[in-house]
């Protein structure tokens, strides 16, 4: 799998870095492969010859150099108990009247549970149930509502071995979701919630992290970067860090760049070409373009019903930047896509 990282244009100018080093890096094979500024070029040299032209400029960079390099190659091969070997698919489960593309599809007990169950059987090893609409525009609902969707539906998936995430960003959600045999915390906040760490810790949880600019209500006014991919990277790595200090193991902790979350569709895109810069967190990384509006007007596709071949084309470009964990409306056909894909890649 592609591994990178980020010199952040502040590292660049406390240690005069060459420009080619604000650009992304991929590790492989004992080597670091940096883009040059123009996207053309390619420069590649050995880590050990970058240690050693970091040891010989300022005190202390060979030092932060091992560092990074140490956290990009810093293997992710299990999250919350799953291989991470091959892409792993997460089904999207929306208990909610109001979803941009499924909403009020599943939003009955039997019909949320039978498409559990239809996702799974398509090949998703992961559900992920939500019941609020994190969707631009969306309006909050009460924490009591959130629960009253979506437990039932954890407590008989789970009573029936599927493994479950839960889709909120509320502390007092994640609580009930986990007594309720939820095992994984998919949070579009970060876990910013007051209270939300503790409960992800102390339940033995995993979470996904992920980046949003705003609030679902307002992230796509004006959403503004210097540099989304870097600004991004740099946001998600941080908490990380923190949540290791917290007491998660990396294998408990995955991140999301948030695509839609906060982002125009040249953000979105800056944030595709550079999802390896995502690798140097050390920890899996989740990827959800999934029927989202950035691909309907890139394709001319204004249906969501018709976004599913960019859905595919997007998921299929992330799996080979490395990006572990899917999330899809469509598994059935996206599994399939993968199947195909991969068999074209291997030498038999």
């Amino acid at each position: 799998m592609p591994r990178g990282f980020c010199f952040s244009p502040e590292l660049a100018a406390e240690f005069q870095l060459r420009p080619i080093f604000n650009s992304l890096g991929h590790l492989s094979r004992g080597e670091l492969f940096f883009p040059n500024p123009d996207g053309v070029s390619v420069v590649e040299a050995s880590i050990s010859d970058i240690k050693l032209w970091a040891a010989g400029n300022k005190p202390g960079l060979a030092a932060l150099i091992t560092t990074l390099i140490e956290r990009v190659s810093r293997p992710s091969r299990t999250f919350a108990g799953l291989s991470l070997e091959k892409p792993v698919l997460m089904g999207v489960l929306n208990v909610t009247p109001d979803s941009f593309h499924d909403g009020g599809q599943f939003d009955s007990h039997d019909a949320a549970v039978s498409h559990g169950k239809r996702l799974i059987n398509a090949g998703a090893e992961i559900v992920d149930i939500g019941g609020e609409s994190t969707r631009p525009g969306a309006k909050s609902i009460s924490v009591q509502e959130e629960v009253d969707r979506i437990l039932p539906v954890i407590e008989q998936l789970a009573a029936e071995n599927v493994l479950i995430a839960v889709d909120t960003r509320r502390a007092a959600v994640m609580r009930e979701a986990l007594a309720a045999g939820a095992v994984i915390v998919n949070d579009v906040t970060a876990l910013a919630d007051d209270g939300a760490v503790k409960v992800v810790k102390e339940a033995g949880a995993a979470a996904i992290i992920m980046h949003m600019q705003g609030t679902p209500r307002t992230m796509q006014k004006n959403p503004n970067y210097d540099n989304a991919p870097y600004e991004i990277s740099t946001f998600l790595t941080k908490k990380v860090i923190e949540l290791e200090n917290a007491g998660l193991s990396v294998d408990r902790i995955a991140i999301d760049p948030g695509i839609g979350f906060g982002k125009t569709d040249v953000h979105n895109f800056a944030i595709l070409r550079s999802i390896s810069m995502l690798h140097g967190s050390g920890t899996a990384v989740v990827l959800g373009c999934s029927r989202k509006s950035f691909i309907g007007r890139a394709a001319g596709a204004e249906s969501t019903d018709a976004r599913l071949p960019g859905t595919i084309a997007a998921t299929l470009h992330a799996v080979s930047q490395g990006a572990q964990i899917h999330r899809v409306h469509d598994v059935a056909e996206v599994n399939q896509a993968l199947k195909i894909w991969q068999q074209s890649r291997t030498n038999i």
